[in-house]
C-alpha cells in the first residue's frame, strides 16, 4: 500500500465449522496467508483448522480430538503445520497434499514444546515431564527415521528458540532471491524437492543447535551434536525466551519481568551482559515481544504498552487515546508488530485493535526522534469481545485477532474513492461512504451492505463493486435509490451515462444498470483480457493484461472504436506492462502508468498522442531520455524529465488524471519511491505527506508537455481524486474531517472531500465559463512562457490574484513591462513605485528581484540577486527580511564595502530588541561604538563606567571625562583626560583651577598646539608678554606672536616670527620695518620670501644692497615680470656682472641682446646657454624665420669660438644643413660627418664629405674608401668618383706594384668617367684618351709578366718595347720593367746586357729607391758577373739612407702583408 493511498481495514470473520468452539491458540504461516486456529469446544474436545485470507475455511484441514491442542507451529516455509495436543500426540497437516501425518508417539503428557528448526528440515517436541525429542522431517512432513535425539530433562520444559546457522555465502543471495518471491529459491532451503539436486552448502553448521528453558528457570543449549548443557539459571520461571542472531545474544525474561542479556559463545557458552528490572504488573500473562532487534515490546493487560530500548538504555510506554475513539482505562492484551508496515497493532479487553505507526524515513531522523515520538497513534478498528491474542502474518501481512468467541482476519483495503462529474464518493469506514455533491454542496452517507473493492460515481448515479457483486444506487434529489443489484466477477468497472461497462476474458460488456449485457467489445488473444477501463468525457480507455490499449468513442447509442488497439510494449519497448491507463476528453491523449518487472510502478508517465501518433515520456528520475530515439512507429520519443524539479527526483507517480472538460490538462500525485528507503522498512509508509507532490501538466502539440504547477500535498488532505476545471479535488484524512465538522457546527454529515482552486483561479471563486476559459488560456499561455498570448487572455479580467500570477511569471520570465501592468492592475502601488526606482539598476536580474520582493517571492530574490552577483543588494535584502547571519555572512564573503554598515545595522537592530550586549559587540566591529555603546548605555552608568575603563579607548575616556567634568568631578575629569591623553582639556580644567603653572608644563611638555593656545590667552590677559608670544609660538599661531611683537616693540623676536610665519605676516612685518625705516635689509629680505619681488627689489635698488639683489635675482624665473627681469640685467651689467646678466636676459627671452652681450664681451656660449637661447617651433613668441636667423646667429658666434659641434647643432636646428656640414668638416670628426652626410642625404653634403675623407688616410682604412666611392655615386659625382679611382690605381702601382689591382680601378674610373656629365667635353675626351692608354700599357707589361714563365723571350721583347712607348711614364714606372729584365738577365747569365740595364735603370731611378726596384744581391752578382766592382757612387748612397730606407721597406711589407 502507498503512502498516499487511504486504507481502511476489513474484517473477515473466519467461517468456523464449529460455531460452538472458542478458538484458544492462533498461528500464521510466515509466507502464506494461512492462518491455523487451535479451538476448544465443550461438545468435542478440541480441534485445528486452516483458514484462508478471507477467512475462508480449508476443509480438507480439519483434525479433531476429544482432547484440547496444546500447541501449533508452523513449518517456516512449506505450508504444513504441527499441532500438538495435551495427550502428547503430536499431528502434521499437509495442506498442500490434503494429507495427515502422525509423529511416533514418544510423548504422555501434554506437549509445551513443539518448534521447526530455521531451514524446517528438523522438528523438536517436549512435553510436560522433560521429554526433548528431535526428528528429521521431509518434504511432506513425514517423519523419516529415528529420532535424532531424545532426551529426559526431568523437569517441565516451557520454551525452546534455535539458533540459526552462520548462512554461507551463497545462502544469502538465495535468502534474497526468496524474500524476492522467488519459488525455486525457496524450496533450495535444503528441503530436498524429488530431483532438485544437493542439497545448499549452508556454512558448517545445519542450524540444529537450540536453546530449551525449563520450569525451574533453567535455560539448557543444545549442539548439533545432541550434547546438552546447562548455560545460565534465572530466579523464576522463564516467561520469554529470545535469540538475537545478529549479535548472537540470547534475551530472557522471567515472570518476576527480570530481563537478562547473555552474549553467547559458538560453542554455547554464555556471558551475562547486562540485568534488569522492567517495571509493569506481575502475574498478569504478559505478551512480550521483541522487534527492529533492539526494542522488548510488552502487553500486560495494563492501560499502556512498555518499551525497553536495550540500545540506548531507555524505556517508555505508550497508551491508547480517548481522543481517537477508546475508553478511560482499556487494558491491553497482546501485541503484535508488522516490520513491513511499520505498524505496531495492540488488542484491548473492549474488543478495539490499536495501531501505531513507526515514523518512516531515514535513519539519522529517526533516531533524533525520542523514543515515544516515534510512534503515531492510529485510527482504531472496532470488534467485540475481549482480545485475547492478536498476530500480524503471512506475506500479505495480515492480522488475526482472537477475542475468545471467533477469529477475525484483518486485511487492509485501500480506501475506495472516486470523484467525476462533480460527485465525489469516499470509503470512511467497511461499508460507509460519503457522498459530496459539488453541484449543489450537498453532502450525504450511504451504507452498502457488502464488502467493497471498488466505487464509481457519476452525477446520476453510485456504482459499488467487489469482484463478485455489482450494486448501483440512484441519486434523486437528496436520496438514493437502489436502482439494481448483480452478481458480476469483473475486477473493474466504469460508467457512463445509463451504461456500466465491465470485463471478463477477451471481452468487455456494455450492460444496463440491472446488469443485462447490451453490447459485447471484444478483444482478441494477441490484445490479450482487457483489466483496466477509464471513462473520460465520451471516452472509454480500456488497458489489457498484454499491455495492449483501445478507445472507444460513447458518445453515440453504441460504443465504437475511437483508437484502434495499440501495443505499449512497441510503442515504448522494454518498459513492462501498463498499470493504469487514461484518456483525456477528446480521445486524442492517454496518459500510462507503467509497472515494472517486480510490480512497482514506474518513475516514468508515457503519454501518446492518438492523432499524430506520437509519444511522449515524462520521467522524475533526473537522468535524461536513456537513448531511446526511434520507434515503432516512426516517431522518435519525446523525453522529459524531472531535470529542473529537483524536489520531485525520486519520486513515482502513484495515481493520474485528466481534467473532465479541458483536454489540455493533466494531472498526477507523485510519492516517495519506497525502495529508497531502507530495506527493513520497505514498504513503510510515509507519514510526511511533503513527500507527496501534486502535479498538474498541459500537453499540447505544438508545446509537447508542459509542467504548470506543482506543490506538495497538504497535510490535511489523504489523496488526490481528480481535477475539474477551476478545482482540484482531495479526500480528506479522517480526523481532518471531523474537525471541520466541529468548525462549521450546521452540517449533519462530515465531508470527507475538498477542493482546492487552481493556483491561477485562487481569489476567482466559481466563475463562469467565459471567464473559466480566459483563465485557463492563461494559465497555458504562462506555462508556454508566451507573455504576450497570456496577456491578450486575460485583459479583462478583474481579479487580483489572476494579475498576481501574472506577476509571479514575470518574475520567471524576467517581463517587467508585463510586471508594470500587473502591479498595476492589482493596485499595488508600493510595488510599482519600487520597480520604478530600481529601473536604475543596471542589471536586469536586480531589477527583477526587486519585482519578486513586493510579491513576497523571497527565495526568488535571493537567486537573483546572487545570480548578477548584486551582493550589495542582496545584503540590504537580507537585513530587510531580518536574516542577519546571512547578510553579515555575505558583507564578510562578497560585500566588504559595506562590511561595516552591515554590523551597524545588526547592532541597532539588536539594540532595538533588547539586546545589548551583542549589539555591544556589533557596535565594536562596525567601529561606531565610540559614540553608539555611550549612547545606548546612558541610562546604565555604572555598566558604561565598566565599559569605558574595560575598553582602553581614548575617545572614550574622553568622552567620560567630558561627562564627568559637565558633572563638575574636576578630579575624576582630569584623571580620564590624562588617560585620553587630552592635553587640550587638561591645560583649559588647570587654568580654570587657577592652576596656571601645571598647565604650563603640561603645554611644555607636550606641545600641544591647543593647550599653549589657550595657555598663550590666558597669559596675555594677564599681560606677560613674553610668556604669551612664547606660547602663541608653540601653538604655531604665529600672527598673534607678531600682533604682541608689533605692540611690544619686540623687534628681534618679530622678525624670526615672521620668517616662521604665512607670507601675509612676512609682508605685514615688512611694512613695519620699512615704515621704521631702520633696519632695511630685513624689510628686503622678507618682501623677498612673500614673493613680493618687485618690492623687495625696488627697496634693494634704492638702498644699493647688492647681496640681496643677488639673492633675489636667483629666485626670478620666466613667470617673474619681464621688466623686472631687464631692470635687473641693466644693473647686472652696469657692475660687469654679466654672466648674471646674461641669464637674466635669457630668462626674459631677449635673445638678441643676449647674443649682443656674448658677442661683445666675448663670452663663451655654454651648451646650457644655447639651449636657452633656442626658441621651440611651437613657440608663439618668434615667427619662424626670426627664429631660424636667431639660430644661425648662435651658430656663426659659436663657430668664431671654435664649438663647431654646436655651431653643426645650431645650423641643423635652423635647417642650414650645409653650414651645418662645413662646421662639422671644421671638427673633424669623422664619424659624425659620415653619419651627418648619411642623415642629410643632399648632393652636395654627400660630395663635402666624400672630399673631406678623401684628405685622410683612405687607403689604410677601408671603410672609408667604401664611403667614399658610396658618397660620390650617392652625390652623382661620377667624374670626382673617376678621379679617386684613378688614385687608387696610382696607389696599387706605387705602394704595392699591384698591376692587376690598378688595372681593375682604372677600368671602374673609365665607366665613371664615361658616364659622367661634365662642363667640357672636350676635356673628359682627353681625360678618357689618357685612361684608355694607361690601361692599354699596363694590360701589356701584367702579359709580359705572365707570360715570362712559358716563353721568357717574349717577355723580355714586351718589356723593350715598352721601354721604348712615349707615354710610357705616365702609366708604368721605369724601374718596375728595368728591374724586370735585370732578374731575367741574371738568370740567364747574361751579366753585360743585365749592367746596361741597370746602368740605364742608375740613370732614371733616384739612387735612393733603387734598392725598392732590384735587390744589393742581384746588384752585386751583375757586377761580379760583368767583373766590374761595385760603384762607389751606389754603395755610399746605399749607405747613407739604408736607416730611412729599410724602414719604409719595412713599412711597406708590413702593408702588403696586412692588405693581400
Amino acid at each position: 500500500v502507498t503512502a498516499s493511498i487511504m486504507a481502511v481495514y476489513v474484517d473477515h470473520r473466519t467461517e468456523a465449522p464449529d460455531s460452538v468452539a472458542s478458538p484458544s491458540h492462533i498461528a500464521w504461516h510466515p509466507l502464506h496467508p494461512l492462518l491455523a486456529v487451535a479451538s476448544i469446544s465443550t461438545a468435542s474436545g478440541g480441534c485445528v483448522d486452516i483458514y484462508l485470507e478471507q477467512g475462508e475455511h480449508v476443509s480438507d484441514a480439519h483434525v479433531e480430538r476429544s482432547f484440547q491442542v496444546a500447541s501449533l507451529s508452523w513449518h517456516p516455509s512449506r505450508p504444513i503445520l504441527a499441532a500438538g495436543w495435551e495427550t502428547g500426540e503430536v499431528v502434521i497437516l499437509n495442506k498442500q497434499e490434503k494429507e495427515h501425518h502422525a509423529v511416533p508417539p514418544n510423548h504422555n503428557a501434554k506437549i509445551t514444546v513443539l518448534n521447526w528448526s530455521t531451514n524446517g528440515t528438523c522438528l523438536v517436541s517436549g512435553d510436560r515431564h522433560g521429554v526433548l525429542v528431535l526428528w528429521r522431517m521431509d518434504q511432506r512432513g513425514r517423519v523419516q527415521g529415528p529420532a535424532l535425539l531424545k532426551q529426559e530433562c526431568g523437569k517441565c520444559l516451557s520454551h525452546c528458540v534455535f539458533r540459526p546457522p552462520p548462512p554461507g555465502e551463497d545462502f544469502v543471495q538465495l535468502a534474497k532471491a526468496a524474500v524476492g518471491g522467488d519459488e525455486k529459491a525457496l524450496d533450495m532451503f535444503n528441503w530436498r524437492k524429488a530431483g532438485t539436486g544437493a542439497p545448499l552448502k549452508m556454512g558448517l553448521q545445519e542450524g540444529l543447535s537450540f536453546f530449551i528453558t525449563l520450569t525451574d528457570g533453567s535455560v539448557h543449549y543444545v549442539s548439533e551434536k545432541g550434547k546438552t548443557r546447562h548455560v545460565l539459571s534465572t530466579d523464576s520461571l522463564v516467561q520469554k525466551l529470545l535469540f538475537m542472531e545478529e549479535r548472537d545474544v540470547l534475551v530472557v525474561i522471567t515472570e518476576n519481568l527480570q530481563l537478562s542479556l547473555h552474549a553467547i559463545t559458538l560453542e554455547g557458552e554464555a556471558e551475562e551482559l547486562m540485568k534488569v528490572k522492567l517495571s509493569g504488573k506481575i502475574g498478569h500473562s504478559a505478551d512480550i515481544i521483541l522487534i527492529d532487534h533492539s526494542l522488548v515490546v510488552t502487553a500486560l493487560g495494563e492501560t499502556v504498552i512498555r518499551f525497553w530500548d536495550l540500545d540506548r538504555d531507555e524505556n517508555y510506554v505508550l497508551s491508547p487515546d480517548v481522543q481517537f475513539g477508546f475508553e478511560g482505562g482499556e487494558c491491553i492484551n497482546c501485541v503484535s508488530y508488522c516490520s513491513a508496515k511499520g505498524l505496531l497493532a495492540a488488542g484491548t479487553n473492549k474488543g478495539r485493535i490499536a495501531m501505531w505507526r513507526k515514523a518512516a524515513g531515514s535513519h539519522q531522523s529517526v533516531r533524533a526522534l525520542e523514543g515515544k515520538e516515534k510512534w503515531k497513534l492510529q485510527a482504531p478498528t472496532e470488534l467485540e469481545g475481549n482480545v485475547i491474542q492478536i498476530k500480524w502474518g503471512s506475506r500479505k501481512n495480515l492480522l488475526a485477532v482472537n477475542n475468545i468467541s471467533s477469529v477475525v482476519i484483518l486485511s487492509e483495503q485501500a480506501m475506495s474513492s472516486h470523484f467525476h462529474q462533480q460527485v465525489a464518493v469516499v470509503q470512511v469506514s467497511p461499508n460507509l461512504f460519503n457522498v459530496t455533491f459539488f453541484s449543489t454542496g450537498t453532502t450525504h452517507s450511504l451504507r452498502v451492505d457488502m464488502n467493497v473493492n471498488g466505487v464509481f460515481a457519476t452525477k446520476d448515479a453510485v456504482v459499488f463493486w467487489n469482484g463478485k457483486q455489482v450494486t448501483v444506487f440512484e441519486c434523486s434529489g437528496d436520496t438514493f435509490r437502489s436502482a439494481g443489484s448483480f452478481l458480476c466477477d469483473s475486477p473493474v468497472l466504469s460508467v457512463h451515462g445509463e451504461n456500466l461497462y465491465t470485463v471478463e476474458p477477451y471481452l468487455v460488456q456494455v450492460r444496463t444498470w440491472q446488469g443485462t449485457v447490451k453490447q459485447l467489445l471484444v478483444f482478441s488473444e494477441a490484445e490479450g483480457n482487457p483489466c483496466l477501463l477509464d471513462v473520460c468525457g465520451n471516452f472509454l480507455a480500456v488497458g489489457t493484461d498484454l499491455a495492449h490499449f483501445k478507445i472507444f468513442d460513447l458518445s453515440r447509442r453504441e460504443a465504437k472504436v475511437h483508437c484502434n488497439s495499440k501495443n505499449f510494449s512497441e510503442l515504448f519497448p522494454g518498459l513492462g506492462g501498463i498499470a493504469s491507463v487514461k484518456c483525456n476528453a477528446n480521445g486524442n491523449k492517454v496518459s500510462i502508468l507503467v509497472s515494472k518487472m517486480d510490480g512497482n510502478i514506474d518513475s516514468k508517465i508515457c503519454f501518446y498522442d492518438v492523432e499524430m501518433d506520437k509519444v511522449t515520456l515524462f520521467d522524475f528520475k533526473a537522468e535524461q531520455g536513456n537513448g531511446r530515439e526511434k520507434l515503432s512507429s516512426g516517431q522518435g520519443i519525446d523525453n522529459r524529465s524531472a531535470v529542473d524539479y529537483p524536489e520531485l527526483h525520486s519520486h513515482i507517480p502513484a495515481c493520474h488524471f485528466w481534467d473532465q472538460s479541458e483536454p489540455r490538462l493533466f494531472v498526477c500525485e507523485a510519492i516517495l519511491e519506497t525502495g529508497l528507503q531502507y530495506p527493513d522498512q520497505k514498504k513503510k509508509q510515509t507519514e510526511s505527506t511533503m513527500d507527496v507532490w501534486i502535479i498538474s501538466f498541459f500537453s499540447t502539440e505544438e508545446h509537447g508537455l508542459l509542467l504548470q504547477d506543482s506543490f506538495p500535498l497538504p497535510s490535511s488532505y489523504q489523496v488526490l481524486l481528480g481535477i475539474e476545471v477551476p478545482h482540484y479535488y482531495f479526500a480528506k484524512k479522517p480526523g481532518e474531517a471531523e474537525k471541520g465538522q466541529a468548525e462549521s457546527g450546521s452540517i449533519k454529515v462530515s465531508q470527507m472531500v475538498a477542493r482546492r482552486p487552481m493556483r491561477d483561479f485562487i481569489g476567482l471563486g466559481d466563475c463562469d465559463k467565459t471567464t473559466r476559459d480566459a483563465m485557463l488560456n492563461f494559465s497555458f499561455y504562462l506555462t508556454a512562457g508566451d507573455m504576450d498570448e497570456a496577456f491578450k487572455s486575460i485583459k479583462l479580467i478583474k481579479s487580483e490574484a489572476v494579475w498576481e500570477s501574472m506577476a509571479r511569471m514575470c518574475v520567471k520570465t524576467q517581463r517587467l513591462d508585463v510586471a508594470k501592468i500587473c502591479l498595476g492592475n492589482m493596485g499595488h502601488a508600493r510595488g510599482a513605485k519600487a520597480l520604478r526606482e530600481a529601473q536604475q539598476e543596471p542589471e536586469q536580474e536586480a531589477r527583477v528581484a526587486v519585482l519578486a520582493i513586493q510579491l513576497g517571492m523571497l527565495e526568488d530574490a535571493e537567486r537573483l540577486y546572487k545570480a548578477c552577483k548584486r551582493y550589495d543588494l542582496l545584503n540590504k535584502f537580507y537585513q530587510a527580511s531580518n536574516q542577519w547571519q546571512k547578510a553579515i555572512e555575505t558583507a564578510e564573503a562578497h560585500d566588504r564595502v559595506h562590511l561595516r554598515t552591515t554590523y551597524y545595522n545588526y547592532a541597532k537592530h539588536l539594540e532595538a530588541t533588547g539586546e545589548h550586549s551583542l549589539a555591544l559587540a556589533h557596535y565594536e566591529k562596525s567601529d561606531t561604538h565610540r559614540f553608539e555603546v555611550p549612547r545606548m548605555l546612558s541610562e546604565d552608568l555604572q555598566a558604561l563606567e565598566n565599559y569605558v575603563n574595560k575598553m582602553k579607548d581614548k575617545s572614550l575616556w574622553k568622552w567620560w571625562a567630558q561627562y564627568l567634568e559637565s558633572q563638575s568631578d574636576m578630579e575624576s575629569a582630569l584623571k580620564y583626560y590624562a588617560l585620553a591623553q587630552d592635553y587640550f582639556s587638561l591645560v583649559r580644567v588647570h587654568c580654570f583651577q587657577g592652576n596656571i603653572q601645571k598647565a604650563a608644563e603640561i603645554a611644555n611638555e607636550t606641545g600641544n598646539w591647543a593647550a599653549s593656545y589657550h595657555l598663550a590667552r590666558q597669559y596675555e590677559s594677564q599681560d606677560e608678554i613674553k610668556q604669551a608670544v612664547h606660547f602663541y609660538t608653540r601653538a604655531q599661531a604665529f600672527n598673534n606672536a607678531i600682533r604682541l611683537c608689533k605692540e611690544n616693540n619686540l623687534d628681534d623676536q618679530l622678525m624670526n616670527l615672521a620668517l616662521l610665519s604665512s607670507p601675509e605676516d612676512m609682508i605685514e612685518a615688512a611694512c613695519y620695518y620699512e615704515e621704521k625705516g631702520e633696519q632695511m635689509d630685513r624689510a628686503v629680505m622678507l618682501y623677498h620670501k612673500a614673493g613680493h619681488f618687485s618690492k623687495a627689489l625696488e627697496l634693494a635698488f634704492a638702498t644699493q644692497q647688492f647681496g640681496a639683489l643677488q639673492l633675489i635675482a636667483e629666485d626670478l624665473d620666466e613667470h617673474s615680470d619681464p621688466a623686472l627681469l631687464a631692470r635687473c640685467s641693466d644693473f647686472f651689467i652696469e657692475h660687469a656682472q654679466y654672466e648674471k646678466a646674461m641669464e637674466l636676459l635669457l630668462t626674459a627671452k631677449k635673445y638678441r641682446e643676449a647674443l649682443q652681450l656674448c658677442l661683445k664681451q666675448n663670452l663663451t656660449i655654454t651648451e646650457e646657454m644655447a639651449e636657452k637661447m633656442t626658441v621651440s617651433k611651437d613657440s608663439k613668441d618668434l615667427s619662424e624665420e626670426s627664429r631660424r636667423e636667431l639660430l644661425e646667429q648662435i651658430a656663426d658666434c659659436c663657430m668664431r669660438q671654435g664649438n663647431y659641434h654646436m655651431a653643426t647643432k645650431k645650423y641643423t636646428q635652423a635647417g642650414n644643413k650645409l653650414k651645418a656640414m662645413r662646421a662639422l668638416l671644421k671638427s673633424g670628426d669623422t664619424e659624425k660627418i659620415v653619419f651627418f652626410a648619411g642623415v642629410s642625404r643632399q648632393r652636395e653634403i654627400y660630395i663635402m664629405a666624400a672630399n673631406y675623407l678623401q684628405s685622410l688616410d683612405w687607403c689604410k682604412d677601408p671603410e672609408i674608401m667604401k664611403n667614399i666611392i658610396s658618397f660620390y655615386t650617392k652625390g652623382r659625382a661620377l667624374d670626382l668618383l673617376a678621379g679617386f679611382y684613378d688614385a687608387c690605381a696610382q696607389v696599387e702601382i706605387d705602394e704595392y706594384q699591384n698591376y692587376e689591382k690598378a688595372q681593375g680601378a682604372l677600368t671602374e674610373a673609365y665607366k665613371c668617367l664615361s658616364k659622367a656629365k661634365t662642363r667640357s667635353p672636350l676635356e673628359q675626351e682627353s681625360k678618357l684618351a689618357l685612361l684608355q692608354s694607361k690601361m692599354t700599357l699596363i694590360k701589356r707589361f701584367i702579359h709580359a709578366r705572365r707570360v715570362y714563365s712559358e716563353d721568357p723571350k717574349e717577355a723580355v721583347r714586351q718589356c723593350e718595347l715598352l721601354l721604348a712607348e712615349q707615354d710610357f711614364d705616365n702609366a708604368i714606372r721605369h724601374g718596375d720593367v728595368l728591374g724586370f729584365l735585370v732578374e731575367h738577365y741574371v738568370q740567364v747569365e747574361d751579366f753585360h746586357m743585365a749592367y746596361r740595364y741597370l746602368e740605364e735603370m742608375q740613370k732614371r731611378v733616384p739612387p735612393m729607391n733603387l734598392s725598392y726596384y732590384v735587390t744589393q744581391q742581384t746588384i752585386e752578382a751583375v757586377h761580379r758577373g760583368a767583373g766590374i766592382p761595385v760603384s762607389r757612387t751606389l754603395v755610399p748612397e746605399q749607405i747613407r739612407h739604408s736607416s730611412m730606407e729599410n724602414k719604409e721597406v719595412e713599412e711597406e711589407v708590413a702593408d702588403e702583408v696586412e692588405d693581400p
